[in-house]
């Protein structure tokens, strides 16, 4: 997915319920009034979507494999976000961070880890195993979690013990009853929780753009040399005579395709509580796995089917808790109190 992406969950106190790491980058502000604002839920659920069909538009890029998508990918985004950069004038953030020996290292992590995030969705996906994905991205918040505990000494509450418990639980099932690690899982929910981990160290200092444009920086000579490489071999999917410009075509647009969600993300989390955002953050799994098991047809053997049904209690009691946690919060009062 992602693109994503944990304001929420990195607080130094027990979190409601995680957005996913790219809610840093988008911002620490978001709304905790409590109020439900119609555009920005349209814009959070908009997102969650987008990143829920993803599947759909990297199983027509199967032609090209996993490592050039990427490359492509990294390309294209930074293009993009360049472009978008200099439609709004940010030119100045840009320049603070790149400046900040601290902020650029640290984003620079974050490029690699969001790059490893990537090759493995994008390789889960055009392996067939999209369901895999779906798994990591529902455990995700819970690792994210459990990594706030580890690192940050965040207290958990009794609610997310027995989350993380039910989860590792699914996993070791898997592991017994398929003989084997679900790898695609852990790296995606690892990768992108320990990515929200060192957004959480740079904090509101960098807007989503300017993070997402320096992190895919980091990353383009490799993704250029590669991509370079393939064409000058002429080995690239889009020098194939049978479909080579629709691919790159496709190619072109994972730059936009890349940034929207991410914009979406930013601007929702602004105008929504991020405990309301955590928990719409399972619609994007949740397509996943539906277009895994409907669309995609992916063999899902009832040992995977055992383990699923322990994630969904994880994340069942996981929003139970946040609901509760959001349902006790003070309402702000409305109206003029009369003096006494």
């Amino acid at each position: 997915m992602a693109s994503s992406p944990d304001a929420s969950s990195w607080k130094h106190e027990p979190a409601a319920a995680p957005a996913p790491p790219a809610a840093v980058a988008a911002t620490a502000a978001g709304s905790t009034s409590g109020a439900l604002d119609g555009t920005g839920m349209a814009l959070v659920i908009g997102c969650y979507f987008l990143w829920g069909v993803f599947p759909l538009y990297f199983r027509l890029l199967t032609a090209a494999g996993s490592v050039e998508i990427i490359g492509h990918r990294i390309l294209w985004t930074l293009i993009t976000c360049l472009t978008l950069i200099a439609l709004r004038r940010r030119w100045a953030q840009l320049v603070h961070v790149v400046r900040s020996p601290r902020l650029l290292g640290m984003l620079a992590v974050c490029g690699l880890l969001v790059s490893v995030n990537w090759l493995v969705y994008v390789y889960g996906v055009n392996s067939a195993r999209t369901a895999d994905a779906a798994l990591g991205y529902f455990i995700n918040p819970l690792v994210t979690v459990a990594l706030a505990s580890l690192v940050l000494h965040e207290r958990l509450r009794p609610a997310h013990r027995v989350s993380i418990a039910l989860a590792g639980a699914a996993v070791a099932l898997l592991v017994v009853l398929q003989g084997s690690l679900p790898w695609i899982s852990l790296a995606l929910a690892f990768s992108f929780a320990l990515y929200g981990l060192v957004k959480k160290q740079i904090g509101p200092d960098v807007d989503a753009l300017t993070g997402l444009t320096v992190e895919s920086a980091v990353v383009a000579p490799a993704a250029l040399a590669y991509s370079g490489r393939m064409a000058w071999q002429g080995q690239s999917a889009w020098q194939a005579p049978d479909q080579g410009w629709q691919i790159l075509a496709l190619l072109v647009v994972a730059g936009p395709v890349t940034a929207v969600p991410l914009l979406l993300f930013a601007a929702g989390t602004r105008r929504v509580p991020l405990s309301v955002v955590g928990m719409c953050q399972y619609i994007a799994p949740t397509i996943q796995f539906l277009l895994a098991w409907g669309a995609f047809h992916e063999p899902i053997p009832p040992a995977r089917w055992a383990a699923m049904v322990l994630v969904w209690a994880a994340v069942a009691v996981f929003i139970g808790d946040a609901l509760r946690q959001l349902l006790r919060r003070p309402r702000p009062h409305s109206g003029l109190r009369l003096p006494r």
